[in-house]
């Protein structure tokens, strides 16, 4: 049985001087099949993963057939973003 994946309105795209964070739920993560995919290289606090620009980020857009650039909140973190500090996900 195939697990219906809801993808929300908007998604928050955190942003410092030198990167950049797509917030996501780590259940829809799951339920696209991708959670074995996401690299080290994304943070993880609880139920949020945060997806690092370059790669993560990608899988998941793909996995959703794409999303629009309306669909992001852009969210300026200042120099260095509080989520360098967060657990790596695993």
């Amino acid at each position: 049985m195939t697990e219906e994946v809801k993808v929300r309105e908007r998604y928050e795209f955190h942003y410092d001087a030198g990167h950049g964070w797509l917030r996501v739920r780590v259940d829809e993560l799951r339920a696209l099949g991708i959670a074995d995919r996401i690299s080290g290289y994304s943070y993880r606090a609880g139920e949020w993963a945060y997806l690092e620009e370059d790669c993560d980020s990608e899988v998941f857009v793909k996995a959703c057939g794409g999303l629009e650039k309306e669909r992001y909140l852009a969210v300026n973190d200042g120099d260095s973003s509080w989520i360098r500090d967060l657990e790596p996900y695993r």
